[in-house]
């Protein structure tokens, strides 16, 4: 018997047994289209994040004081500009504000920072101005909002030239941030932007929490980092005191943590595919005890048990394959539809997809052997006798 006609045999043997085809091909389906979509979702949110974090510019470097015992101020921030290569810096102090205009109420962030900050951080304006040397200097109680806390507050109004109430403290708006999205599951427009001198008096410190660098040349970042580094062990101490990241480093450890994230999730998906293997092989094992006869009579006119073995773990293969391609489908399908039910970014794989339609085959030819097996040692005569 040809090739062609076992495995013409093996789809007419499913097609008549089509409910059973189809329950024995659910464990497959499931399995494949689970790794798919896992995987889609998992890719989309590393490669999100790397968005969100390189927007931010892969030429600024954050320095941030670690030791809680260490004091850090202003004038020491500033000798950072001083480091070849640097462009510009932007010291900040942060904290946790409520604000409120009439009866509205929200608590954002905040952060209390100088003009250089909106150059550094790469932000644009929706309206009016940013924080000024000036207001820094004078103490001034003036705020930028960022554009979640602007819509909060005022709705769609412009909140340019209002009053609002920071702390209990009347501040006037002057201006109001476009929007940033998310990093890192935090909101950047859920913010409040003061002069440095004014954060500080609201977060009860003068010390300085961090500075954003922004280097002249992306090619240097290396090594301004490290001459940022060494001019920090002057001014604070020990390495434990201070830290130096670039946004490079940041896209680093969230594309580890979701490529993690990702690997375990399929892999728990994948072991569908080992359940839908075995409901494969207890099926095909029925199968083989329905049509007993059927080998003893095809092993009675000739047939070998190579024929037997072949024709089984066809049918086994042919199962798998099937359910691979329908969970393929639906995965691509799943995906699509969670993407426009949640708009969370979806990134397909076709490496994953081709792996995953492969690994259902391996699945079939692994679990479809012993049944096979069992049916081609079958002795004809015992078969034919077999009621």
């Amino acid at each position: 018997m040809s090739g062609l006609q076992t495995i013409g045999m093996a789809l007419k043997s499913i097609k008549g047994n089509k409910a059973r085809a189809f329950l024995t091909m659910l464990g497959i389906i499931i399995g494949v289209s689970s790794v798919i979509v896992m995987v889609a979702i998992g890719q989309g949110s590393t490669k999100a994040v790397q968005d969100q974090i390189g927007s931010l510019g892969t030429n600024v470097l954050t320095v941030s004081i670690t030791g809680s015992d260490v004091t850090f101020k202003e004038d020491e921030a500033n000798q950072i500009q001083e480091v070849n290569g640097v462009e510009a810096i932007a010291p900040t102090i942060s904290g946790r504000v409520t604000v409120k205009n009439g009866q509205t109420n929200v608590y954002v962030s905040m952060i209390g920072t100088t003009s250089s900050y909106l150059n550094v951080r790469n932000l644009q304006l929706q309206s009016g101005r940013f924080i000024a040397d000036l207001d820094h200097e004078n103490h001034s109680k003036v705020a930028v909002l960022g554009a979640d806390t602007a819509k909060n507050l005022f709705g769609l109004g412009d909140p340019v030239g209002e009053s609002i109430q920071v702390n209990g403290t009347s501040y006037k708006v002057v201006g109001v941030l476009e929007s940033v999205g998310s990093s890192l599951g935090t909101s950047g427009d859920s913010t409040i932007i003061v002069p440095l001198s004014t954060g500080q008096r609201l977060a009860s410190t003068t010390d300085i929490e961090s500075v954003y660098v922004k280097v002249e040349n992306e090619n240097i970042i290396t090594f301004t980092s490290r001459l940022i580094e060494q001019r920090m062990s002057t001014i604070v101490g020990a390495a434990d005191n201070y830290s130096v990241s670039s946004q490079k480093d940041l896209m680093e450890a969230a594309s580890s943590v979701n490529k993690t994230m990702t690997f375990m999730l399929g892999g728990s998906a994948a072991i569908s595919l080992i359940v839908g293997g075995i409901g494969i092989m207890n099926i095909m094992l029925v199968s083989v005890s329905e049509r007993t006869k059927e080998i003893g009579i095809r092993k009675a006119i000739g047939a070998k048990r190579g024929n037997i073995l072949l024709q089984f773990l066809i049918e086994s293969v042919v199962l798998s394959a099937l359910g691979g391609l329908i969970g393929v489908g639906i995965g691509v399908i799943s995906a699509q539809i969670f993407t426009l039910a949640t708009g969370t970014t979806i990134a397909y794989s076709v490496p994953v997809m081709l792996v995953s339609f492969a690994f259902s085959l391996v699945v079939g030819v692994i679990f479809g052997v012993f049944p096979a097996n069992k049916a081609s040692k079958l002795d004809p005569i015992q078969a034919l006798r077999y009621e």
